[in-house]
C-alpha cells in the first residue's frame, strides 16, 4: 500500500471521529436537509454545524446541492450509508468489548 492510500483513509475516517459529525451523518442519512434543519434536529449552533459540515464535504462524505437559498446537505453516495450501517452491526459484535477503548482516546 502506498503511503498517499493510508493518508486518504486516515483524511476519510477524520470524518467519522467526531460525535457532531456522526449525529449529522445519522440526521442526513435518509433524507437530504438544510443546515437549519440538522441545526434544530441535532441541537446544534450555526457555526459549529457549518464547520462540520465543511469537514464533511472536504472529507468527501457528503455533498451539497443548492436550491434557490437553500443547500440541501446528503450522504454522498450510497456507500456511506452502507458504511454507516456497518459501522452499527460491527458495533453491536463489539461494543461489549469496547470498555478499555475510553483509555486510549484523546
Amino acid at each position: 500500500m502506498q503511503i498517499m492510500d493510508v493518508d486518504m483513509k486516515v483524511k476519510l475516517i477524520h470524518g467519522f471521529s467526531n460525535k457532531t459529525r456522526i449525529q449529522i451523518l445519522e440526521c442526513i442519512k435518509e433524507q437530504e436537509k438544510t443546515v437549519s434543519q440538522i441545526i434544530e434536529e441535532i441541537n446544534g449552533n450555526q457555526s459549529n454545524i457549518s464547520q462540520h459540515l465543511a469537514c464533511l464535504k472536504g472529507c468527501g462524505i457528503i455533498v451539497g446541492r443548492n436550491e434557490g437559498k437553500y443547500v440541501y446537505y446528503s450522504l454522498r453516495n450510497q456507500q456511506i450509508r452502507d458504511l454507516l450501517t456497518m459501522f452499527d452491526v460491527v458495533l453491536e459484535d463489539v461494543e461489549n468489548d469496547m470498555a478499555c477503548c475510553d483509555r486510549h482516546i484523546d
